[in-house]
Formats: structure tokens, sequence, C-alpha cells
């Protein structure tokens, strides 16, 4: 078995006097691709952050790379974990590539500017990611899944070996979303990236990723591979909610819709 990328051990958070990780273990190996789901306000944005301690844990602890997360400064924590945050609809004032380019900051220095090595990583990671061409477009001018995958660039430029991405295909159409899992998918396959997803879609990539992990009332109630969700009551479970499994000859998983859905 690979060595643990992320350990998250007995881990709480409160925020505004409310509890919403309590105690949370989580052990997340290199290289693995790891979705994480659950209803809404389960923690599940809150569990990402304090894998990369934008917030303060009440107890338990972190570690990266066997290392505790309090004891990295952190722009030596930025070269090894890079964060994607939720969409909030934010114009920044910069072209794509200027965009990216900022991805570098863990290893500037103040007040210089970006080297020639710099700007090569930064155009290498517009083309793992497929929007090299979009370099002179401004941040503003682009589609939401042009913006998602703009921002994995800024990420992939840290020079990251671990992505945490918050619901990264969220609000976006059905070709934008494809296109997004499959950019995941191949860091992961083609690169070793350590992926940590947050996302609210039961679909063909969180069923054919390494694991799911489900968070409900700030707990983890699921932590195993993805199949095990299609056993009977799991998905009802965590959703509180009736589910059923259409069968696509096309997948080799099954399509899973809320009972209600209608085909």
């Amino acid at each position: 078995m690979s060595a643990a990328a992320l350990e998250a051990r007995e881990v709480s958070v409160s925020l505004g006097g409310c509890r919403v990780l309590k105690g949370v273990s989580l052990s997340i190996e290199k290289g693995a691709f790891v979705s994480i789901i659950g209803p809404n306000g389960a923690g599940k944005t809150t569990l990402i952050r304090a894998l990369n301690g934008i917030v303060d844990l009440n107890g338990g602890s972190v570690q990266v790379m066997g290392q505790a997360l309090s004891t990295y400064r952190r722009r030596d924590l930025a070269k090894i974990m890079s964060y994607v945050p939720q969409a909030d609809g934010r114009h920044f004032p910069f072209t794509v590539f200027e965009f990216v380019l900022l991805g570098r900051y863990p290893y500037m220095s103040p007040f210089s500017p970006a080297t020639k090595e710099d700007r090569a990583v930064a155009h290498a990671a517009l083309e793992r990611t497929g929007t090299d061409h979009l370099g002179e477009r401004s941040i503003g001018t682009l589609s939401g899944g042009e913006r998602r995958q703009v921002f994995i660039a800024a990420a992939l430029a840290q020079g990251a070996s671990i992505l945490l991405l918050d619901e990264p295909t969220a609000f976006l159409d059905y070709r934008h979303r494809v296109e997004v899992a499959a950019l995941l998918e191949r860091l992961n396959r083609d690169e070793g990236a350590t992926i940590v997803s947050v996302t609210h879609d039961i679909d063909e990539q969180v069923l054919t990723c390494n694991r799911v992990v489900a968070i409900k009332d700030g707990i983890v109630v699921f932590n195993n591979e993805p199949t095990g969700l299609l056993e009977p009551g799991v998905l009802e479970g965590i959703y509180d909610t009736p589910f059923r499994h259409v069968h696509d000859p096309g997948s080799r998983v099954p399509v899973v819709l809320p009972s209600s859905a209608r085909l």
C-alpha cells in the first residue's frame, strides 16, 4: 500500500459556534483519487479546508506527506498541495496566462519578476489542461467550464502533487463537466496526482474513482470503494432519500437517480 499523502486524525472543527466536523479520521494514499460526497451542510467543504489548513482545528491533527500540517510554512505547503475553491463568480483583472503565472508564488521572491522557468511552467500547465489557446484572454471573458480548467492550471503551476478541489464541476453544462472530469482523471492516471474532490454528483466519475468518502452530520459514514455505494440502502442512508439504479448497456456502471426522477 502507498504511503499516506494526507491523514486526518480525529479532526474536529467548529464554525460560528456550531460543531461542523466531529472527530473525522481519514487516510488518503499517494496517487489516490478520492471523491467526498454527502448532503448539503454535512461538512464536506470544511473537511477539505481543514486538510489544507484554511480553517483552524478544535481538536485532532492533520498530516501532509507524513509531517504535521501545523509545522509547514504556507509557501512550503503550497509546493506540495494546491486548493481549487468553489466557483464564486468573482472576476480577476488578469489574462489567463497572468493568472496561471500567479500559481508560481511559492517560488517567486517578493517584488521580483517571474523567471524564464516560472513562465515555462505556467505555459506547461496551460498545455496540460488544454487551455493554452486561452492564454491572452481575460479571465472575465471565460465560460464557467473554461474558468474551472484555468483554475486547475494555476493549481498545477504550483508544482503540487496533491490537488484539493471543492465542487470542480458545479454549475457547469454537461460538456464542460465531462471535460473537467476527464482532466482530473488524466492527471491522476497519467501523472500520479493525488486528487481529493468534493462533489454532489453521484455519476460515473464518482463510481469509477479509487475511493469515496461520505460525510453526514460532521462524521464519516462511508469510506470504501465506490462500488460499495451500490449496495442496498447505502445511498439512502447517506442522503435520507430513496434511489434507483438504472443499468446503461453502454456503461460499466449503472446510472444512479433519486427514485422520484423520471426518465
